[in-house]
């Protein structure tokens, strides 16, 4: 049983921060070098995203994936029932796998050339590469792992802090899907 991920971030982090203190970033070789490892990071991040939309497309598991959202924290929402295909759930996944790695590089960017800082280059090469490899969708359909367990779709909302923003964890048990679809429709007949 090894480390969880939050772990052996905060210790990359930590790391990587007197490492950087360290690093002459004055030199405009080494900042180069620098900027040219966060830009390779980021290409071999979008090659293995592309790699596994490529496999979601090539496998098409048109299987039907039915579960229940909760609804989001401090909503007065209920709990949202939501049916699928395995097929659309990981396209969507990986969307926002884009996105959120899209979000990065837009903060790195703005921090890096309108405020000038060059610490977060070096620990956003590391840290975002080592999370799309620990990604759900990139065990299964890089390495072929078997989606059970905690690869089951749909997958558990991340623990911690973002696990509870999000609300909670997704069901999947019948009754809880039952009384999802039932609130939805609001009692109405369906025609």
């Amino acid at each position: 049983m090894g480390l969880s991920p939050q772990i052996t971030n905060l210790v990359i982090i930590l790391g990587m921060t007197q490492v950087s203190k360290k690093v002459p970033f004055d030199d405009p070789n080494v900042l180069n070098g620098v900027r040219a490892l966060y830009i390779v990071s980021n290409l071999v991040i979008a090659g293995i995203y592309l790699y596994v939309m490529q496999q979601i497309n090539k496998k098409r598991d048109m299987t039907v994936l039915k579960y229940v959202e909760p609804a989001p924290m401090g909503s007065t929402e209920d709990p949202k029932s939501t049916t699928t295909t395995i097929h659309a759930y990981d396209l969507t996944q990986l969307r926002g796998m884009f996105k959120s790695q899209l979000m990065g590089v837009g903060m790195i960017c703005v921090m890096h050339l309108y405020f000038k800082y060059t610490n977060p280059l070096l620990i956003q090469s590391i840290i975002p590469l080592k999370g799309a490899f620990e990604a759900n969708l990139v065990k299964i359909h890089v390495f072929g792992q078997p989606a059970s367990g905690d690869l089951k779709r749909p997958f558990k909302a991340a623990g911690g802090l973002m696990g509870a923003m999000q609300g909670g964890e997704i069901k999947t048990d019948k009754k809880s899907i039952e009384e999802a679809e039932k609130k939805s429709r609001g009692g109405a007949k369906e025609e």
